[in-house]
């Protein structure tokens, strides 16, 4: 797995969107629905995003998947200022190494400290659009390599690897064709497995359907922030296998 920005680039994100993502809860109320995560709320959003920030750090540091890190704010702390302390040791932590030096993460093959840049900066960016989405103001853009990285991790990482580890495959085979800003990826789906990876454009022609989008509005519908045939989404093909991604999807990133 290879993020398709640079690794400092990375950094950079997670610290912006992780700062625009505190910056954005605070005034707004912290009951407001996250209406793309049913029974999620604006602040319950922060408090995760500020939770994951300490899980990473402790599974870094112990090279073991944690059970135990602190979860919700001290006594008094609001969640934003959980968020922001988070981001800091987080940070912290991974400035303080080279993208490519070895560290324990969840997959086999990137057990290395650029694959925590890329997860959280991704982490930060989809809640950070879940907040203001929530907060009812402007949601910022994502900027578009951002968006295409984040193409790549959710259909390499997610509906590859996640769904494989936890043994959920398809009803049916078929495969669909991912675009974007001239980058295509095939996604094929069996009974017994999923698997995506880009591919030259004309590889992708037989595919049973395709899916086309801006970088952002895909990149959000593959994180199920969009409808499945939603107004920006184009789709060709096969109805029921485009239905098919975005159903293993829902279940490879809840």
């Amino acid at each position: 797995m290879t993020a398709l920005i640079d690794d400092d680039r990375l950094l950079d994100v997670l610290e912006a969107e992780g700062t625009l993502l505190a910056a954005s809860a605070e005034g707004a109320d912290h009951d407001r629905p996250v209406l793309s995560c049913p029974g999620l709320t604006l602040g319950e959003t922060v408090r995760h995003v500020g939770s994951v920030y300490r899980m990473a750090v402790t599974w870094i540091r112990t090279g073991d998947r944690p059970t135990r890190w602190q979860r919700q704010p001290d006594d008094g702390q609001s969640v934003e200022d959980y968020l922001r302390d988070g981001l800091r040791v987080l940070l912290g932590e991974l400035e303080a190494h080279r993208a490519d030096e070895p560290c324990p993460s969840w997959h086999p093959d990137a057990r290395h400290y650029g694959f925590w840049r890329r997860r959280m900066a991704h982490e930060s960016t989809v809640h950070r659009v879940d907040v203001q989405s929530a907060a009812g103001g402007e949601v910022a853009e994502v900027a578009e390599e951002v968006a295409v990285d984040g193409v790549d991790e959710a259909l390499t990482l997610w509906f590859t690897h996640r769904l494989a580890v936890l043994g959920v495959s398809g009803t049916r085979r078929a495969s669909v064709a991912v675009r974007t800003a001239g980058h295509t990826w095939l996604t094929e789906v069996t009974t017994d497995s999923t698997a995506a990876a880009p591919v030259p454009p004309l590889a992708a022609s037989t595919a049973d359907a395709t899916v086309t989008a801006r970088p952002q509005e895909l990149y959000l519908w593959l994180w199920g922030r969009r409808a499945v045939f939603g107004k920006d989404i184009q789709t060709e093909g096969d109805v029921d296998a485009v239905a098919q991604l975005w159903a293993l999807l829902r279940l490879a990133t809840r």
